[in-house]
């Protein structure tokens, strides 16, 4: 599978309409990967699916999913759905008990290995090996729930991580997530990130196509 080129817009179906998923999905068919929020109501206060609905949803996507587990032992569960098929798997650095072990097993299967981190977290402990990872996301809100307010402070990190990236020759995806939108993700390119999710942004819009271009030019305009 070829995956597409930065800037990479990712619409996330939690601002999806869950009773239409099929037709929702076939509404973002040009975006470049479908971004899946899985929750367990434990590691964040909010339930989504697992991994029966993320199977369906591999079954009718047009495009690739990108799977953000934002749940309590990734250890035990991320491998499955690496299976089901997702290209990209990402699970929290705060959840994980090993997670370059994990990032390796995840790879292994064939999905790219991404790991998150929470607002508060820092990301220096991934500086030193970000080779081992395809993708990392940088939560731009707390995790948990959609259509919340961009923060702004979290901007260091991506600077960090794009600095680390170049200083060690690292082919990874900087990605954010919450609170994108027209007028955020300027900034968010500004300071490295490629991979941009949107939910209420582009599921909101009168033109889901136009927005999404729109996301993408704004993004292309802005790289670093």
């Amino acid at each position: 599978m070829r995956l597409p080129d930065a800037p990479r817009i990712n619409p996330s179906i939690l601002s999806a309409d869950f009773v239409n998923m099929q037709r929702d999905l076939e509404r973002i068919s040009g975006a470049d990967l479908v971004h899946v929020d899985v929750m367990d109501n434990h590691f964040v206060p909010n339930l989504t699916f697992g991994p029966q609905m993320v199977e369906r949803v591999q079954a009718t996507s047009p495009i690739p999913l990108d799977v953000h587990l934002m749940i309590s032992d990734p250890d035990r569960w991320a491998p499955e759905y690496a299976e089901i098929g997702a290209a990209s798997v990402t699970f929290h650095v705060e959840a994980a008990r090993d997670p370059i072990a994990l990032a390796r097993r995840i790879r292994d299967i064939g999905a790219r290995a991404g790991v998150a981190a929470k607002p508060g977290t820092s990301v220096e402990p991934l500086l030193d090996h970000l080779g081992e990872f395809d993708q990392v996301l940088v939560m731009t809100v707390e995790p948990g729930f959609g259509g919340q307010s961009f923060m702004p402070e979290t901007m260091p990190k991506l600077v960090e991580l794009r600095e680390a990236a170049a200083r060690t020759g690292a082919d990874v995806w900087l990605q954010v997530d919450g609170g994108i939108g027209p007028d955020t993700i300027g900034q968010a390119a500004e300071a490295g990130a490629d991979t941009f999710v949107a939910g209420s942004a582009v599921f909101g819009a009168d033109d889901i196509d136009g927005r999404i271009a729109q996301l993408r030019a704004l993004a292309r305009a802005h790289r670093h």
